[in-house]
């Protein structure tokens, strides 16, 4: 259990880490912007298995449980682990889709959809840092 004195005594930080939940939900909720409501064709089609409509809503989904617990993360320890993990596994499939792919053709296809996969794995790798550095102080005050 998390030593709630010690965290609410930290009162100007706690605000700091609940203002970064807020940050990371509007940044997943961006993607209703790239994708201009799901109903930019590009994305899905320039990677079907992790970027489709049905991945996209699910970015938004994470986005809005970022924001849902960004209040209350001190009572969620392990869900912020999660969302390290959640955080992790997008930045690393991002790296290797830029391994593998060419940027510069998406450009040209639509410049929503380049500029989409030129900087969404960067906020996961933000994020990721982020929640894990949460998710360690969250544990290190638990065991206290």
């Amino acid at each position: 259990m998390v030593n709630f004195r010690k965290l609410n005594s930290l009162s100007a930080y706690n605000n700091t880490i609940s203002k970064g939940f807020i940050l990371a939900g509007l940044m997943n909720l961006s993607v209703l912007i790239f994708s201009r409501l799901f109903t930019n064709t590009v994305i899905p089609k320039t990677d079907p298995a992790v970027m489709s409509n049905f991945g996209l809503l699910m970015i938004v989904i994470w986005g809005l449980t970022y924001i849902s617990v960004a209040k209350n993360y001190h009572k969620v320890i392990w869900l912020v682990g999660v969302f390290v993990v959640e955080k992790l596994i997008y930045g690393i499939v991002w790296v290797n889709w830029l391994l593998k792919n060419d940027l510069s053709s998406v450009y040209e296809k639509d410049t929503m959809a380049g500029m989409f996969f030129s900087m969404y794995g960067v906020n996961d790798w933000i994020f990721c840092f982020f929640f894990l550095v949460v998710f360690i102080k969250l544990i290190k005050l638990s065991n206290k």
